[in-house]
C-alpha cells in the first residue's frame, strides 16, 4: 500500500466519524409524534422564532381524526400572570377541525398581547406543519 493511499483511507475514515458524531449531536426531529390515534405537534422547533413578552411560546397541539382535542402551552420565560391569561383562548380551537381552526381568528387577550399573538402564531404554524407532513 501506497503512502499516498494511506492518506486517502485516513482522511476518508475521519469523514465517516466526523460524520457520524454530528449525526449524533443533532436532536432527533420529534415535532410530530404519535401516540395511538392522537398526533401530537410540538412547536418548540418549528416555533422557535415566534416570542412573546419575554421569548419563545412553544406549545403542543393534540389531533385526533383531523381535529384539534387540545393545545397546551409548554415551558416558557413568559411571566405566570400574563401566560395564564393568554392561554385562555388556545380553548377556542378545541373541538374545531384543522382546516377550520387555521382559518379561526382569534382576539388577543387584553393584557397579555404579546404572549396571545404568539400563541396563535404557533398554533398556526402548528397546524400549517401538521397538514403537510401528517
Amino acid at each position: 500500500m501506497t503512502m499516498d493511499n494511506m492518506k486517502r483511507i485516513k482522511t476518508a475514515a475521519g469523514a465517516v466519524l466526523l460524520s457520524a458524531f454530528l449525526m449524533s449531536a443533532m436532536p432527533g426531529d420529534d415535532t410530530i409524534t404519535r401516540e395511538g390515534a392522537t398526533t401530537i405537534v410540538n412547536t418548540t422547533t418549528i416555533g422557535k422564532s415566534i416570542e412573546g413578552y419575554a421569548g419563545p411560546t412553544p406549545l403542543k397541539i393534540y389531533i385526533e381524526k383531523d381535529k384539534v382535542v387540545k393545545v397546551e402551552t409548554l415551558r416558557s420565560q413568559e411571566g405566570p400572570k400574563y401566560m395564564a391569561k393568554a392561554k385562555k383562548l388556545l380553548e377556542k380551537y378545541q373541538g374545531k377541525s384543522v382546516a377550520k381552526a387555521k382559518k379561526l381568528k382569534v382576539d388577543a387577550v387584553t393584557g397579555a398581547t404579546l404572549t396571545s399573538n404568539a400563541l396563535m402564531k404557533n398554533v398556526q404554524k402548528g397546524l400549517e406543519y401538521y397538514e403537510k407532513n401528517k
